[in-house]
């Protein structure tokens, strides 16, 4: 039997699964949204997103044979050969086959990526990023992603995912990992690293807003909370998120000196709220740090898919460069 026109594209974050429906035109038919629960573990997962899977095609009133082409975008280093999740630290999980998965649910050509190099790809193909020889995405959100594309092609290592640009190292300290450890740049720029800071402000009487909105409660410290909580006037939630900007500045800019793009997006939650401050911050903070050369010419966009960026990246490589698991 021939398959039909049309694709699914799965977000797997690391708090909610998305997974969307495309048809041929790659329009959006149907959807489906539910935690992750990654705590639960892989097994758990799985089946989650199973069951994600079969919510989004019946909002769009196909069965699974009419899948021509998958693809999932996971928080952690894939495998792109074997379809294999080797570790997503912000889920718990290691060493999860994924793609045969997937195949065995649609038995059509699978793609396992990892989330920020899906999003990424679907920028560059139809966001913020059309256009563009190469493509630099950084989305700061759980964690801190990063994705690179270069005439068409994900950066990738011999099998595994890279541009891991969270865990790129800088000079300081917090409570975490040992004593001689160097820091992350996740641990300055991630949406949660924000929000315990917060929350330790709010705890001090600093962020009024917040302890009124939230308390020192990390899961009620969202984006649109930090947001609302400069707008209202808490000024030591302004200078958190503006060092956070700083430093998140450092790590594109090491990105920036290694890789030349011609463009840079950048996304997730925390942007999308406030996306002059990010602009306008990161374009200081890579100017300052990275060579003048390589800057200079360098365009800063906001990502334009947002909640969609991640599943039409999966859905669109699946459909160009998938395979059989």
């Amino acid at each position: 039997m021939s398959k039909g026109p049309y694709t699914v594209g799965i977000d797997l974050g690391g708090t909610k699964m998305f997974t969307v429906v495309f048809d041929g035109a790659n329009a959006e038919i149907g959807a489906a949204r539910m935690p992750t629960q990654g705590f639960a573990g892989p097994e758990s997962g799985l089946k989650r997103i199973e069951e994600s899977i079969r919510e989004a095609l019946k909002d769009a009133g196909i069965k699974t044979f009419d899948v021509s082409a998958v693809g999932i975008g996971c928080p952690g280093v894939v495998d792109f050969e074997t379809g294999i999740l080797r570790h997503a630290p912000n889920l718990g999980w290691k060493e999860v086959s994924v793609g045969k998965f997937l195949a065995g649910i649609f038995k059509c050509p699978t793609a396992v990526l990892n989330d920020v190099d899906a999003g990424t790809f679907g920028e560059y193909r139809s966001g913020a990023g059309k256009g563009a020889r190469s493509l630099l995405g950084v989305f700061p959100g759980t964690g801190v992603g990063g994705g690179f594309v270069y005439e068409g092609k994900i950066l990738r290592g011999r099998r595994a995912s890279c541009m891991e640009i969270g865990n790129i190292r800088l000079i300081g300290s917090t409570l975490e990992g040992a004593v001689d450890e160097p820091v992350t740049l996740e641990a300055l720029a991630s949406r949660l690293s924000i929000a315990a800071t917060c929350a330790m402000e709010a705890y001090r009487g600093n962020a009024p807003y917040i302890m009124e909105k939230a308390g020192t409660d990390l899961q009620r410290i969202k984006s649109g909370i930090v947001k609302k909580a400069i707008d209202s006037g808490d000024a030591s939630v302004e200078s958190i998120v503006k060092r956070s900007i700083e430093y998140l500045g450092l790590g594109i800019a090491a990105a920036v000196d290694l890789l030349g793009p011609d463009r840079i997006v950048i996304g997730g939650g925390l942007v999308e709220k406030m996306p002059d401050l990010y602009r306008k911050g990161l374009r200081k903070s890579i100017q300052r740090n990275a060579s003048p050369a390589l800057v200079e010419e360098i365009e800063i966009s906001i990502a334009e898919l947002g909640d969609y960026a991640v599943a039409r990246g999966a859905a669109v490589y699946a459909t160009e460069q998938g395979q059989t698991f």
